[in-house]
């Protein structure tokens, strides 16, 4: 697939897969963002739940940032090669085309990120 309005929805499908834990915070055709439902800090400041992504769709690529990547790098564990290889920065995937192995790998990517947050008491 490389219809860039098809990757969008399927990366926001994939987040919306993890609602209630995830909640929509934003959804326009510019935006789509999610983050937690629980209050807690995040830097000094106390909100209303944690950000958890974004998909920003551009002229040349559909734009994927995930804060998970950044504040927990290391327990998410190395990054499937197909991933590594469309992550820019730390946290911000620029996502061109998706087949099914990219979709699978980001999925998992998602899962575990959920799982380390609710641990943390930062998802439901």
């Amino acid at each position: 697939m490389t219809d860039l309005d098809n990757i969008r929805q399927k990366l926001i499908d994939v987040l919306n897969g993890h609602q209630p834990s995830l909640a929509v915070t934003l959804d326009t055709p510019e935006k789509f963002e999610v983050s937690g439902t629980v209050k807690t800090m995040q830097g000094k400041k106390e909100v209303d739940g944690i950000y958890f992504a974004s998909v920003v769709p551009k002229p040349k690529d559909v734009r994927f940032y995930f804060f998970p990547s950044d504040t927990h790098k290391d327990q998410l564990g190395e990054l499937p090669e197909n991933l590594k290889k469309a992550l820019k920065g730390r946290s911000c995937f620029h996502i061109r085309k998706m087949d099914e192995e990219f979709e699978a790998n980001l999925k998992k990517l998602v899962e575990r990120a959920v799982k380390l947050y609710r641990a943390e008491g930062l998802l439901k």
